[in-house]
């Protein structure tokens, strides 16, 4: 792939025009605001001047329901040798584009399984998508060429493709992202009008449970309306095991110990439930989830800290798996969880303390 021509420059087509760009492809930007398009140029991403003739790959990076449309128009134009999009819905933009009549030969439907909470080319990464999932939707019509420079576009993005059927791919992401985010918006609703005095012990379980409800409502009122029926099939499942959960919740409220013990029964299930699907999430890289040690550092909040903890880590020869940070309510200090293989915790313990780090327990 020499050129390329991406349309729709927020936080996915930006992102990728970055990697491409990095990677020596010539990147043509269009937009329906052209002066998101001049921003994605201004950052690296490629030229907002027009193509003067087809590229060999275009890219549609927008909301599922104007895929199909922007397809058609860069279809007709003869934009490209191939077309893809990375729209987070698959089935739907596909069957529309077989309802106009388009030859979808050189036309591959693709979703990036990466993303963050904030959108638009300013939030973009050329490393977006390093290590993450790409899945790609060939059909038996699909051209080997197109499917070769959606593979490509995979490769340059460092990215690790999957290939799904489109409608298994919708139900997946209804599994994995659409109903997630749905649920954190429930959780995170709930703060709305709490007391302050209620917001303020917000802790790191908090944190997670409610940081994708941070997204663009506009952004996902597009995804969820090209999905509806898989994500409300799941929340149907979700909203009969709360009610049964609310049961068993009350069941220990009883004066009767006999109602007290099944509910007690009752909930240590849904928990044990949920110790059962959490191992199943892949762990770093993809792989099998694994057991970590965690080494907690307190720190002042100042520049610098992050660096100094990393480098003193590095200096024990421990690599740090994961890092998570909580800060502490109404303090310039917060807690840093260092995520290592358990043999190698003692020994960051011992280097940090050495370092006059404090570690908590």
């Amino acid at each position: 792939m020499r050129t390329a021509l991406v349309i729709g420059t927020g936080l996915i087509g930006t992102s990728a025009a970055l990697a491409l760009t990095r990677r020596g492809v010539v990147v043509h930007l269009a937009d329906h605001d052209p002066e998101q398009a001049r921003t994605a140029a201004a950052l690296g991403a490629g030229t907002d001047e027009a193509p003067s003739g087809p590229v060999d790959l275009a890219i549609v990076a927008a909301p599922p329901a104007h895929v199909a449309d922007v397809l058609a128009d860069a279809v007709r134009r003869g934009a490209a040798r191939g077309y893809v999009d990375v729209a987070s819905v698959k089935g739907g933009p596909r069957r529309e584009l077989e309802a106009r009549g388009l030859d979808l030969t050189r036309y591959l439907g693709t979703h990036p399984m990466s993303g963050r909470e904030k959108s638009g080319p300013l939030a973009a990464s050329a490393d977006l998508f390093e290590g993450r999932p790409w899945v790609l939707t060939p059909t038996r019509e699909t051209d080997t060429e197109v499917l070769n420079l959606a593979l490509e576009l995979v490769s340059h993005c460092r990215a690790v493709p999957v290939v799904m059927d489109a409608d298994a791919h919708d139900r997946a992401v209804a599994l994995v992202s659409h109903m997630p985010h749905l649920v954190s918006s429930l959780v995170a609703a709930r703060l709305e009008h709490a007391e302050e005095a209620a917001v303020r012990l917000c802790g790191q379980g908090i944190r997670d449970v409610t940081r994708i409800a941070a997204s663009d409502p506009r952004m996902w009122i597009d995804i969820l309306s090209a999905n509806p029926g898989p994500v409300a099939d799941l929340l149907t499942d979700v909203a009969a095991d709360l009610e049964e959960t609310v049961r068993a919740l009350r069941a220990l409220q009883s004066s009767d110990a006999d109602k007290r013990r099944e509910g007690t029964a009752e909930i240590e299930a849904v928990l044990r439930r949920g110790n059962a699907g959490q191992v199943r999430v892949p762990g770093k890289h993809g792989s099998a989830p694994r057991s970590y040690e965690t080494v907690a550092v307190l720190i002042d909040d100042q520049p610098g800290q992050l660096a100094r903890i990393f480098a003193d880590a590095g200096q024990a020869g421990v690599n740090i798996e994961d890092v998570r940070i909580e800060h502490a309510t109404g303090q310039q200090a917060g807690l840093v969880q260092l995520m290592v293989e358990p043999k190698a915790a003692p020994a960051l313990a011992a280097t940090l303390r050495e370092r006059g780090w404090a570690l908590r327990q």
